[in-house]
């Protein structure tokens, strides 16, 4: 197997990166360091093993369908992905792309290899929203990459997202808790995916691709979830005023020697009465 990451990727990173192989990854993380940029890679065309280059440098050796691969802390910037045949010796004939990624400093995307509506293969870069959430909300996200048409998907019974299109996406900020979900062909209720149990994390965006081929039968679901999105609290409550987290824990300090003076007075005056 050849393993080398284009630019700024290290030898660690290529290892992670060709170590997953799960359609749910481990939870990546919505922050970076400094100005790079987060990138994780889903396949979600059935049946065809796949290589996929990274401005001309092989980066997934025999990439299988329903892996999702990453992140990747890459440096922000454009890079070409194409994906070639997995015994392919280059780069040089791809069976989809080559496309263009643009990564800005600090974003968080996942790249899905796809079929478009009418089942031609293709690439969709995602944007991961990793804006804060409100206390005790998560984010459920819905991306339709299968080769159907427009689809309704549900939410403990009801329609949530109302003929969502490949490759469009929808995105919830929800109570926390699991929510039972399924996909239908837009207008019916049959459902052609699920239903199933979709948990919703605080702080988290759960990400639940639609992937596969509806004339071929083989509709199938991944999941991506991205952590860290908690809302930072900006004060502790105190009465009618409000404190804020740092001064908090100067008054903290500053009680508890007075406390300690307090008691050390104390004992001197029991001490002294004993004398006397």
């Amino acid at each position: 197997m050849r393993t080398s990451l284009p630019l700024a990727v290290t030898a660690a990173c290529s290892l992670a990166l060709l170590g997953a192989a799960s359609a749910t990854a481990a939870p990546a993380p919505a922050e970076n360091h400094g100005d790079a940029a987060m990138l994780s890679v889903l396949h979600g065309v059935p049946d065809t093993v796949v290589d996929v280059y990274v401005n001309g440098e092989l980066t997934l050796d025999d990439f299988e369908p329903s892996e999702l691969a990453g992140p990747l802390e890459l440096a922000a910037g454009d890079y070409e992905v194409a994906i070639t045949a997995s015994d392919a010796p280059d780069a040089s004939e791809p069976v989809i792309g080559p496309v263009t990624v643009g990564l800005e400093a600090g974003g968080n995307y996942t790249a899905a290899a796809h079929l478009d509506a009418d089942g031609n293969p293709t690439v969709t870069a995602f944007a991961n929203d990793v804006s804060a959430l409100d206390a005790g909300e998560g984010r459920l996200v819905v991306r339709h990459i299968a080769a159907a048409p427009a689809v309704d998907v549900w939410a403990n019974g009801e329609v949530a997202v109302p003929g969502l299109e490949n490759p469009n996406e929808e995105s919830l900020d929800l109570p926390a808790g699991t929510y039972e979900a399924a996909v239908s062909l837009a207008g019916e209720t049959d459902p052609v995916l699920g239903p199933a149990d979709v948990p919703v994390t605080e702080g988290t965006a759960t990400i639940v691709y639609a992937w596969g081929s509806a004339e071929d039968g083989n509709l199938a679901l991944a999941t991506q979830t991205v952590e860290g999105m908690h809302s930072a609290p900006e004060g502790v409550p105190t009465g009618d005023t409000e404190v804020a987290a740092g001064e908090q824990a100067q008054w903290i300090a500053l009680g508890g020697g007075l406390l300690l003076m307090a008691g050390s007075a104390a004992a001197l005056r029991r001490r002294a009465a004993v004398r006397a």
